[in-house]
Order: structure tokens, then sequence, then C-alpha cells
């Protein structure tokens, strides 16, 4: 098998599945890149975009496994991710020998290694690729890529990633991937705090927010937080980069691992408990930096 860069791409045909806020931009990746696209998402008139631009749509997940032999997954829950996958009409319902599924999903560790598992009972091979960067970084190209699975698996999924992600890391077996992403949300969590609680300091103190950021964005206080979403709070832009209801999920599934191994945070159960105070106002459906609304 060549493994060598975008030749191997070009050889190709790709699936995806789940064209939301994230995957619809990663699908307009492949297709900019001249490779032919499958893909399914539950709500087809939401991707006709997609269509117009030459992928082709299919009607369930297995459709989509069958006719590819590398395929993305970008869903939202755990229970989403179960479904495509193991489901009446999941991937692993169509023999497919050879076929590469990676989910970039933010799942389960536990729930990536069952995958990893199943997949190798098909003759199929698998990885736990979660990101991160929001809507921004999938548009533009810059995601952050966390990689869990065999190595060799890895190392022929690459040249596609490198369409989607400026860092991409392999971190280790099956699951790997799942954990850095609860490392990467554990730190977001407490980091929204502190940009929200910034801002409130300034604007109580009377002083300019956007002059603020200037100063404090790309010194010691510097995020990604800080430079892309306080911009959206000081403005009242709550539109969706990344869903606060899908953050709420994430941070559920970092306090379950940790108390599996018996690690306290605090500081995430704080910034849940924040969190889920605004889910139950109706705000599941706004963007996480939605969070400035305690503080007003």
């Amino acid at each position: 098998m060549d493994c060598g860069g975008v030749k191997l791409a070009e050889n190709r045909k790709v699936g995806f599945i789940g064209t939301g806020v994230m995957g619809k931009s990663l699908v307009k990746h492949l297709l900019n890149a001249g490779l032919e696209v499958i893909f399914y998402t539950r709500t087809k008139e939401k991707a006709e975009d997609l269509i117009t631009l030459g992928a082709t749509y299919a009607h369930n997940p297995s459709e989509v496994a069958k006719n590819v032999h590398i395929l993305f997954t970008m869903v939202g829950y755990p229970y989403d991710v179960e479904e495509i996958y193991f489901g009446e009409n999941g991937i692993f319902r169509v023999d497919n020998e050879g076929l590469i599924v990676i989910d970039m999903t933010t799942s389960t560790p536990t729930l990536a290694q069952k995958i990893d598992n199943a997949a190798k009972e098909k003759g199929m091979l698998s990885l736990d690729a979660p990101v991160s960067g929001g809507d921004i970084g999938a548009q533009s190209g810059k995601l952050s890529i966390m990689c869990g699975g065999d190595q060799e698996t890895f190392d022929q999924v690459l040249p596609f990633l490198n369409y989607f992600g400026t860092t991409i890391v392999y971190q280790g077996p099956a699951g790997a991937g799942q954990h850095t992403k609860m490392c990467n949300q554990i730190t977001i969590a407490s980091t929204m705090i502190g940009v929200c609680e910034s801002l409130a300091y300034g604007k109580a103190a009377g002083l300019d927010l956007e002059q603020v950021l200037c100063s404090i964005s790309t010194g010691a206080a510097g995020s990604w937080s800080l430079s892309n979403l306080a911009p959206r709070m000081i403005v009242g832009d709550y539109e969706p980069g990344f869903y606060m209801k899908h953050f709420v999920k994430d941070m559920g599934i970092a306090l379950d691992e940790a108390d599996k191994m018996n690690l306290k945070l605090p500081g995430l159960q704080l910034a849940k408990s924040m969190y889920d105070e605004l889910v139950a106002e109706g705000y599941e459906n706004n963007g996480t930096q939605a969070l400035i609304t305690i503080y007003k």
C-alpha cells in the first residue's frame, strides 16, 4: 500500500458522516482537494450546498461505508456515535475489509476502544481523532487533531488529516485521542471562566474592552478563547462555533473519567455547574461564549 502524502489521498474515495457546524467545512476541504466525497447527514436539506459542490449524498451510514476506502465521522454525542457504527444501518453492518474509520466526535475513551475492537473483527482499521479549534479552525483548516489507535493506521490517515489541521499528534492506543481531548476541554472550561470574569471586571471599571483585549490577549494571559471568543462576548454574538450543549457533554465525560481514576477536578465541576445553569435557561444551542451572560 502506498502511504505517501497526497498520492494516497488522490487514489481514495472518502466518506464523511455528520456535516454540522464543523463537519461541513471539513467536507469542503476534501472537495477543494479534488477528492470524491460520499456523505451522510440526518438532515439532507442542510447540506444541499455540499451536493451543489459535487459531494454525493448517501441515505444512511451503511451506504457510505460500503462505497469508500476511508470514512470520517463527526456527530454530536456518544449515543450518536453508537448508532452510526453499531445501529441497524450502521458502518459495521457492512463487509468492507480494509476500510479505515476515523471518529472525530468528542466521545468517550471506552467507546473509542469498542469501535477499535469491532473494526479489527471486521478486518477494518480505526482511529479516534477528536479535534479542537471550533468553527474557525474547521473553516481555515487549522484544527488541532488528537489521535488514538495503531501507529500504522495513523501514518496512513495523516495525508487526509493534513487537509483539516496543522497540529496533528499521535497520542497512543485506541482511546488516547479522546483522553487528550478531555485534557483540552478541562483547560478550556476554567479558561472560559477567567475570560468572562476579566471582561466583567473591565466593564465594571469603565474600561474600553476592545482596548483591554489589545493589551492582554498577547501577554501572559493570552489564549485561544481570549483571542477568538472574547470579541464575540463583547458584542453579544453567541452564535455557535461550538455548541454549549456539546461542551456540557464533554465536561460530563471528563468528570466521569476523572471519577474512574479517583481524581478530583473542582475547577471543572464549577465550570460545568455554571454551564448547566445556562442550559436550564435555554442557552444550549448558543456558543460556549454565552457563559458571559451569567455576569450581566
